[in-house]
């Protein structure tokens, strides 16, 4: 789509925003830039209007149903969460038609950003994590009350499908044999994989699911955490977004912290609801497994046949957590899993990772 008609279509839309109540609402569009989607498809755009306030406008991919469909999801979806107090960017406008969203202009820091950045202040760090987890609880008990699945884009529940398909055989596929090219290992494996998906099946999974809770898409404004990426939301299981976040590649927190940060979600899950907190962990285990090979899955994905090689880096930390997961359990063995990751891990420096 030409810049020009992008730029119409937003002003077009801006016009409407009296009807929703913005900051920028009845003043005109005074400059458009183009900001970096990261690992997504979807083009994003900074607007600042005439009186100096800034929203940024979201495009789909494409102009095809899939896309609308992911777009109409972040529209309905976030302004579920927006109203049950989550603290996601106020939705502003939506159209139909081309997909075009309005949102709140959150800046540019996010979590990632400040903790990979140079003399940054474990302490503060900590702090946001603590904030981060207690917005996670928040969203996932009264984001899940009243949702309508129907807002759902991709599938409406977190299930043993999707965790078979799209997070171990996205793993398997993606990963080992696509991007390392190993040999499809034996049915002992598969086994394995049915055994994770079963036990984590177990977990009760009416909460909102965000299902991709992690630092990239934690933004910081204000000094209070902001979430972002939340349209592949559905009904889920609560250890799955916590998983994302204390296992975040990305990150890479220390073993004593993410202890610390479990305990902090117990804490305030306790607080909404009971919960037994031996039952969780073990959710935990086992949603940790599945929410690692997803990501290992997509990062194969993105940096080869997306070529979004700055993806590629994260493989290595990925696996290392994987290993982590797998060689500290001592209740529950998965020893061919184990011997894959190994042979993961042996086959990277031939590909500069």
């Amino acid at each position: 789509m030409r810049m020009e008609k992008k730029r119409n279509q937003i002003v077009e839309l801006t016009g409407r925003l009296p009807l929703f109540s913005g900051a920028a609402a009845g003043h005109p569009v005074a400059a458009i830039r183009r900001l970096a989607g990261d690992g997504s498809q979807r083009q994003f755009y900074r607007v600042r209007m005439a009186d100096g306030s800034f929203l940024v406008a979201v495009f789909p991919a494409g102009g095809q149903r899939p896309e609308r469909d992911e777009a109409r999801s972040a529209w309905l979806i976030g302004r579920h969460l927006f109203q049950k107090g989550v603290p996601v960017p106020r939705p502003l406008a939506f159209a139909e038609d081309s997909g075009l969203l309005l949102i709140e202009d959150l800046g540019d820091v996010r979590l990632f950003d400040l903790a990979r950045k140079d003399g940054g202040s474990g302490a503060a760090l900590m702090e946001y994590y603590r904030q981060a987890v207690r917005a996670l609880v928040h969203m996932q008990i009264e984001g899940g009350r009243g949702f309508d699945v129907s807002w759902c884009w991709q599938t409406p529940r977190y299930d043993r499908r999707l965790m078979l398909e799209r997070e171990s055989g996205y793993f398997l596929q993606a990963l080992c044999g696509d991007f390392l090219r190993l040999e499809t290992p034996g049915p002992e494996l598969h086994n394995e994989f049915n055994d994770i998906a079963d036990h984590a099946g177990r977990a009760p999974a009416h909460f909102f699911l965000h299902r991709d809770f992690q630092s990239r898409n934690l933004m910081i404004r204000d000094g209070v955490i902001r979430i972002i990426d939340f349209q592949g939301g559905r009904l889920g299981p609560l250890a799955y977004d916590l998983a994302s976040l204390l296992i975040d590649p990305y990150v890479r927190l220390p073993g004593e912290a993410q202890d610390e940060l479990l305990n902090e979600y117990l804490r305030e899950l306790h607080r909404y609801l009971p919960y037994d907190a031996g039952q969780f962990r073990d959710e935990y285990f086992h949603l940790a497994l599945q929410r690692n090979m997803q990501a290992l899955g997509a990062f194969a994905f993105l940096g080869c046949r997306r070529g979004k090689a700055d993806f590629l880096e994260f493989v290595r930390p990925a696996l290392y957590s994987l290993h982590i997961l797998l060689a500290g359990q001592s209740t529950r063995n998965y020893p061919r899993l184990l011997q894959l990751v190994e042979r993961c891990l042996d086959s990277l420096p031939a590909h500069g990772l």
